[in-house]
């Protein structure tokens, strides 16, 4: 039972850090970071990455390492082996990045992306922990460690995509997908979570409640996914016109629209199953964060469009909305529970 409880706290821990590194992914996306470490796992090369562009120019009589990268005419180039530099710069110690064309250097964007990855690599650990902990308890519960095992694959394979979005110089569909593996992760930590629980509330199923809050979800997922693309839409305006030198009024794309749209029916949705939830005392006390979360998005979405996003506006829409459909999918997973038990009686 104590290794149970362990279990459930450092997957909460687990948890949250994943939900950091959400917000660290948003916040990478709106100073436009995305590509202030070119390389992958390092950053240039280091494992902690430079300070000045100084440190990405040629020295001579210089001891290179083996994957140390500079900037030569506007191109990465990496060392091939360890060696110590002549006077001149000689590119056959060197060979071209051939991932991708992107050659520059800011410190800001460097240390923005880096501390997104250390935060990436940091909520790895108690997801180790908690699949060591599952070990113990496999007698017992056997799916934890199943789910666990899985949850270790699914960080390697975001780890994967964030390395193929680096690659790729941020090609949309791929960050969509990483932001979408990203989800996918916390529904696992979350049914972790909830059946590693040990006691219950009172709670009545309701098959129409139910059906509207997997419908609710699902809708959810779709708004984020359109949101990604909306923010890549932004981003490409941001360098053909300059960082927000231009009117997200008088540009915003037909997803924009249909996202902005799509935004009545969540509320309706939910407000239904508020208003339901209340009215015939279910005990879904989570609603009441579905629609505070609902309404700070409402609150932040407003902003974003009328004032032309306002400094921290972006990042705070996505980690509200991950936190919105993680809440939902939790409270699926409570009616569903609910729906097993009342099937085995």
């Amino acid at each position: 039972m104590m290794m149970k409880k362990r279990f459930r706290k450092t997957a909460k821990v687990a948890l949250v850090l994943v939900y950091l590194v959400i917000a660290a992914g948003a916040i990478v996306r709106m100073t436009g970071s995305g590509m202030g470490c070119p390389d992958w796992p390092k950053c240039f090369g280091y494992y902690i990455p430079p300070t000045d562009v100084e440190d990405l120019q040629f020295k001579p009589n210089h001891q290179y390492e083996k994957g140390i990268v500079i900037i030569v005419n506007e191109e990465l180039q990496v060392a091939k082996t360890d060696f110590v530099s002549g006077d001149n710069l000689d590119l056959t110690n060197w060979e071209t990045y051939t991932a991708h064309d992107y050659a520059i250097f800011n410190p800001v964007h460097t240390w923005v992306e880096y501390i997104n990855r250390l935060l990436g690599a940091l909520s790895g650990l108690p997801i180790l922990l908690f699949t060591i902990m599952a070990i113990w308890l496999w007698k017992d519960r056997k799916r934890f460690l199943i789910l666990s095992l899985l949850t270790v694959f699914g960080m390697g394979f975001q780890a994967w995509l964030g390395k193929t979005v680096v690659d790729s110089n941020l090609a949309p569909y791929k960050i969509t997908t990483h932001m979408v593996m990203a989800l996918v992760i916390v529904a696992i930590i979350l049914y972790l979570i909830f059946i590693a629980k040990s006691q219950f509330k009172n709670q009545k199923f309701n098959l129409p409640f139910r059906n509207i809050i997997i419908i609710a979800t699902l809708l959810t997922l779709v708004q984020i996914i359109l949101g990604t693309q909306v923010r890549q839409f932004v981003d490409v305006q941001n360098k053909l016109s300059g960082y927000l030198n231009w009117d997200f009024s008088e540009l915003a794309p037909i997803n924009f629209y249909v996202h902005r749209s799509l935004s009545i029916a969540v509320l309706l949705l939910n407000g239904w199953l508020f208003w339901t939830n209340r009215t015939m005392h279910l005990g879904y006390n989570k609603i009441n964060l579905v629609m505070l979360c609902i309404g700070l998005e409402i609150v932040t979405g407003i902003a974003m469009y009328y004032f032309n996003f306002p400094f921290s506006t972006q990042p705070i829409h996505l980690l509200i909305a991950a936190i919105l459909i993680g809440i939902q999918f939790y409270i699926i997973l409570e009616s569903s529970r609910i729906k097993t038990t009342l099937n085995a009686t």
